[in-house]
């Protein structure tokens, strides 16, 4: 099994380290308040990691805002370096996160590479699954993009060990197609199907 590390003490972040402890993985918790980390790590039965230190893990995930990621990775600067790093955001905007913030072309995955060593490597992935959806447990399609081969190759092991199947949709430059996922899975919640549902992908036959 791997270390992770988790960024963000946020719903999302615990599903995914209640997920992970789970399938064996030790997990270290790390967000900016040190005591809020050392509560969340002692309910879950992880371990805790200074913010802005080199994290455990050579799976490091990104559990916060898009608004806050770019200010997060310059933080940690090198210490980032040769990690895979998970961005499970979602670029919405306005009142009623109809738009994407990110430029035409782009993506919040492209904004946190462009922020990050050389060394390390992106994948887009979990932002199509609701935090709430993900803790209930159960099997779901968590579709991953990403540039490097055995970045992904991690991630997709990784997903495969919570009890999750991985559906590999591309290169880095997908991530802005999933983002939009997310935004479209948004619309279908707010527009009558309610927030307990998720996106999968099935064979017909």
């Amino acid at each position: 099994m791997s270390n992770i590390s988790i960024i963000g003490l946020g719903g999302m972040a615990r599903a995914l380290a209640e997920r992970a402890l789970a399938g064996g993985h030790a997990v270290e918790v790390v967000g900016r308040d040190a005591a809020k980390a050392e509560e969340v790590a002692a309910a879950l039965g992880a371990t805790t990691g200074t913010f802005g230190a080199t994290p455990a893990g050579d799976i490091v995930i990104l559990a916060v805002p898009h608004a806050g990621g770019v200010a997060v990775v310059s933080r940690y600067g090198d210490a980032l370096a040769g990690k895979v790093v998970v961005d499970i955001s979602n670029t919405f905007a306005g009142a009623d996160d109809t738009t994407l913030v990110t430029p035409e072309g782009t993506s919040g995955a492209h904004q946190l590479a462009a922020a990050l060593p050389a060394s390390a490597h992106v994948v887009k992935a979990f932002n199509t699954v609701f935090g709430h959806v993900l803790a209930r447990g159960g099997q779901l399609d968590v579709f991953f993009a990403g540039d490097d081969p055995a970045a992904k190759a991690s991630v997709a092991a990784f997903i495969e060990s919570l009890g999750l199947r991985p559906l590999d949709v591309g290169g880095l430059e997908m991530a802005r197609w999933l983002e939009g996922t997310g935004l479209l899975m948004m619309g279908l919640a707010r527009s009558g199907a309610g927030f307990d549902i998720a996106l999968g992908a099935r064979l017909l036959g």
